[in-house]
């Protein structure tokens, strides 16, 4: 059982986002979706009045990891200040996480870091990340590279 489960914030969409990383990492599926309370009588607070009835949580797994995508608003966005590692096994493998999660408005960073389309960071890397980092001028030559490309290590 897995003991943290990230909950990440959706300003409406977590069911469109569910979807979307489904269609990314094909070992998913949606384990659970709530929904907000009709009414005030069935627990909705005052300023929920727009969420009534409407989705409240998504929770989804991918790739063996749960999380839950919750609608609350465009209150709070995605920065970098978190990420979610994606350890690749070839180039392949970091090609398609990298065209898949920056297609359709989805953000290239440096150094194996994007943001997908709903703004949630990613870093695809290798995953042999700490035996090519140990190479002689491998930090000058990931600092340069947008995608990583492992031949170029």
């Amino acid at each position: 059982m897995q003991k943290i489960i990230p909950n990440l914030w959706f300003d409406n969409n977590a069911q469109e986002a569910a979807a979307y990383y489904l269609s990314v990492f094909k070992d998913g599926k949606i384990i659970n979706t709530t929904y907000y309370p009709n009414s005030e009588a069935e627990g909705l607070a005052d300023f929920q009045k727009d969420f009534a009835g409407k989705v409240l949580t998504v929770e989804f797994e991918l790739l063996g990891m749960r999380f839950i995508g919750i609608n609350a608003g465009p209150i709070f966005k995605f920065n970098e200040a978190i990420s979610l590692m994606i350890p690749c096994k070839d180039q392949t493998e970091i090609d398609y996480y990298w065209e898949a999660l920056t297609s359709d408005g989805g953000q290239e960073s440096v150094c194996g870091w994007l943001k997908d389309k709903y703004g949630l960071s990613w870093q695809v890397c290798p995953e042999n990340w700490e035996e090519l980092n140990k190479r002689p001028g491998a930090f000058k030559k990931m600092m340069g590279m947008k995608k990583i490309i492992i031949a170029d290590f």
